[in-house]
């Protein structure tokens, strides 16, 4: 098995940041791996190092370390993990929210903060439409913790019949995501909740990316089932 670092970043204190190849780590090691990661989350992180996913835009970096950091320093202080990840994530919102471009678009009508977050729509079937998003605005603006992708099921500021991509999400995986967010925003719309829709979900897209391929007729259902049956 191959090693997932990309390069360096910088160091703080003890602690060694790497930019590493997401991809790889979700295909290989663990499927959940999502823009960035540290040994209290996924074991398989050495205990002094703080990885982020290559494929994220430029910019957001600092949040995710700040985030990373605070839980580092609250666990040592005897905080569970529960409860560092809550205050890790209101330091990463209020340091979002004071950013210029944030302050400027909380101010703006929804309608104009959809135009900034929708990018391009990569195809419609039927009423459902997927859209490549701006993933920071998303997280800057509405909710920290999406990434990779997501859907009008799992989420209240997705409009409705829409499935989100994330842009930060290499080329080569916006399939196995796609695939993965069909599945799961159907076994909801037939009354699964979110968890016992997402762990099938999961599957699917980690073994399709397991073997490198989606089958058209996979594709073509789960499109079906969301545009005819829910």
């Amino acid at each position: 098995m191959k090693k997932p670092y990309i390069k360096k970043f910088k160091n703080i204190g003890g602690i060694k940041i790497y930019f590493v190849d997401g991809r790889y780590i979700r295909e290989n090691i663990n499927k959940e791996f999502t823009n960035f990661g540290q040994f209290h989350r996924f074991p398989f992180i050495p205990q002094d190092e703080i990885w982020i996913d290559k494929d994220r835009n430029p910019g957001e970096e600092e949040f995710f370390i700040d985030s990373m950091l605070s839980i580092r320093k609250s666990v040592e202080d005897g905080k569970t993990y529960e409860e560092a990840v809550k205050k890790a994530d209101r330091i990463e919102k209020r340091e979002r929210m004071a950013s210029q471009s944030a302050k400027d678009l909380k101010k703006e009508h929804r309608t104009v903060i959809l135009d900034e977050i929708r990018k391009r729509k990569l195809m419609s079937f039927g009423k459902i439409s997927v859209w490549i998003v701006n993933g920071k605005i998303v997280r800057d603006i509405y909710f920290l913790d999406f990434t990779e992708g997501g859907h009008d099921k799992v989420y209240s500021f997705i409009p409705e019949n829409e499935i989100w991509i994330d842009d930060d999400l290499s080329i080569g995986e916006r399939n196995f995501v796609l695939i993965h967010e069909l599945n799961e925003r159907w076994l909801m719309s037939l009354g699964r909740d979110y968890v016992s829709a997402h762990y099938p979900s999961s599957s699917i897209e980690f073994f399709c990316r397991k073997v490198k391929f989606i089958t058209p007729l996979t594709l073509s259902f789960l499109k079906f089932a969301n545009r005819f049956l829910l």
